[in-house]
This record gives C-alpha cells, structure tokens and sequence, in this order.
C-alpha cells in the first residue's frame, strides 16, 4: 500500500516518526517520506540515522498554515503525530497547547483538502476519553475536527480517521525512561502519586503497526482504539526494573496525611474560638 506513495509525517522527529520511518523502510519503497517539524537540530540528528534517497526534511510548524500547504503539495498520506502533549506544561501554557493541538489540526485538515491528500490518520490519546486536563480537552477538540473533516471532502477521494491509545513505553518524557534517569542517577525512591494508579501501556512498535494496519482499512470518520491491557505502574516499573535497587514513595498518602493533620488543627482551632466566645 505504500510503495510507490508520498507520505508526510507531522512531529516526524519524535519517537513515534522516528519508528514509523524505520518500520516504512523496512517493509515498503515509498515514494517519498517528508519529515515535518520545527526543530532543526532533532532534524539535522534523525537525517543521520535517516538518509534513504526518499527521506525529506521539512522546517515547518503545523500552526502555519501556508507552509503546511507547501508541504503537502503531491503528498498520498499524512500522519498528524504533531503535539503539545505532556500535562503539566498544557496547563501552564493553555493558549499555546490550543494553538497546536486545535489550530493545527485544522491547518493539516485544510492542506490535506486543498491538496488532495488521499487518507489523513491523526494520533490521538486515551486521554482525550472524558478528559479531566486541557490536554486531554484539546485532543478531543482535534478527534473531533479530523471526524467531521469527512464531511468536507466533497467529491474528492480524501479519509479522515483517528488513531487513539494510551501510554508509549519508551517514548520521550514518558514515565518508563524518566523513572529510568532517576534509576542512573542514584535515585532510591521513585515517586508515584498512588499506588492504585494504571495506565493503558503500548510498545513503540505496536503502536506503529497498529497505525500502518488501519491505514488499509480506514473507510473515513473511524476512532480507531487498540485493546491493550491495563497496568498498575507500580507493577509496570518493577516488571522493567526488576534487577534494581528502589522503593516507591507514594505521594497521594503524603498530601492525604498533611491535609488530614492541617483539617484536624483548624477544627481543634475553631472549637476553641468557641469555646471563647
């Protein structure tokens, strides 16, 4: 299916572009893979790995919508891997996640339209299933926008599907090698907000390849979700760690027990303020 096409890779330097290269020149002679993003540096590093004579390397960041149209110019297939993903930093900067997580999704919408673009799979999160954070919120926002996108393509051969699964191991700024890093650095307690606490875990590789099967079999307007399990992270870090030495410091019990002991002070504090009066 894709030998032979012009595929374009928004966020194409992040760990699921960088895998979803390899896996394309492994298994298929596409055409053209045109890597998109605003980094030139994680650029200049992924074309030494990357130098097959199809690759490409467009500077270019999705909230422009000019050049995103430039780049999608002769393009069969977009992945829109392209995000502001990581929680806490949407919260502090919401006008900026919405700028890329929103705006963008419609500025990748607007070039696959004008351009002819023949399927368009958008990654999503499991985070966007009733979001409680604005990440979450604003990749909702893009599912829905790449669903009823499929409602604009008039006459033209263009589909629109969504991708959606949990956790990558391994990928950037996920927990697995950020608990890892604190592993090398000595590090003997591990913070875990609560021991109770799962997350759906997908592989790399799993997740690419669950992308590439619902490219054949996208009609236009799917959410398509893989069924993986769920894990506790307690369980997750000591089946990846087992040959190490460290403990877990569950944070929730910590705040519980200093809230707990401040609402006992203000409640001794207002008995005795009636007592006196």
């Amino acid at each position: 299916m894709f030998n032979g096409k012009n595929i374009l890779i928004t966020g194409g330097t992040g760990s699921f572009g960088k895998k979803y290269t390899e896996i394309l020149l492994s298994k298929y002679r596409p055409n053209k893979i045109i890597i998109f993003s605003r980094d030139e540096l994680k650029q200049y590093e992924m074309a030494q790995d990357f130098n097959a004579k199809c690759m490409r390397y467009f500077i270019g960041d999705v909230r422009d919508n000019q050049r995103l149209k430039q780049a999608t110019k002769d393009v069969d297939f977009i992945i829109h891997a392209a995000a502001l993903k990581h929680v806490p930093i949407a919260e502090y900067n919401p006008m900026e996640c919405i700028k890329t997580n929103i705006d963008g999704a419609q500025n990748v919408i607007e070039a696959a339209l004008e351009n002819g673009v023949k399927r368009v799979i958008a990654l999503s999160t499991d985070k966007a299933a009733n979001p409680v954070n604005l990440y979450g919120a604003t990749k909702l926002a893009s599912d829905k926008l790449f669903v009823a996108a499929n409602n604009l393509v008039g006459n033209q051969d263009i589909k629109f599907s969504v991708v959606r699964y949990g956790n990558v191991v391994g990928s950037r700024g996920s927990v697995v090698p950020f608990f890892k890093k604190l592993i090398c650095e000595g590090v003997k307690e591990l913070p875990i907000t609560d021991e109770r606490m799962t997350r759906f875990f997908i592989t790399l590789e799993d997740g690419v390849n669950f992308v590439l099967k619902n490219f054949e079999r996208m009609q236009g307007g799917e959410i398509f979700v893989p069924k993986i399990p769920s894990m506790k992270i307690v369980d997750k870090m000591a089946n990846e760690f087992s040959n190490q030495d460290f403990a877990m410091r569950y944070l929730a019990s910590k705040v519980i027990n200093i809230y707990s002991t401040e609402v006992e002070k203000i409640r001794a504090l207002n008995s005795k303020l009636s007592e006196l009066s």
